[in-house]
């Protein structure tokens, strides 16, 4: 291969559990269920775990977090705890998308 031609890095896809639209597996926020069985966001997209992708549409983390998405996806039941935590962190997502709204 002559130094004109250069690979494409492959780049690796995932789908957002509940739009179902598949985006760069960095461009998502990644939830997992960790093997001690607890719920919780992952900002690495490393940790060890079963993981569901969420996009960073408002909406989808809403129907995620009052739906049965994760449930499915994660195959496990989440509790009222989880679903608080998870609520926790939707409602910093809206905050900061209401900074940036409002400073522009």
């Amino acid at each position: 291969m002559s130094a004109k031609q250069k690979r494409r890095k492959h780049i690796p896809m995932r789908t957002c559990v509940v739009c179902r639209q598949s985006f760069p597996k960095r461009e998502l926020n990644r939830i997992i269920r960790t093997p001690a069985g607890e719920i919780i966001y992952d900002p690495t997209g490393k940790a060890p775990g079963r993981g569901a992708y969420l996009c960073h549409n408002l909406a989808c983390w809403e129907k995620a977090v009052n739906g049965k998405f994760l449930d499915r996806a994660l195959k496990t039941k989440l509790t009222p705890a989880h679903r608080a935590a998870l609520q926790l962190e939707l409602e910093r997502r809206q905050a900061l998308q209401g900074q940036t709204s409002d400073d522009g």
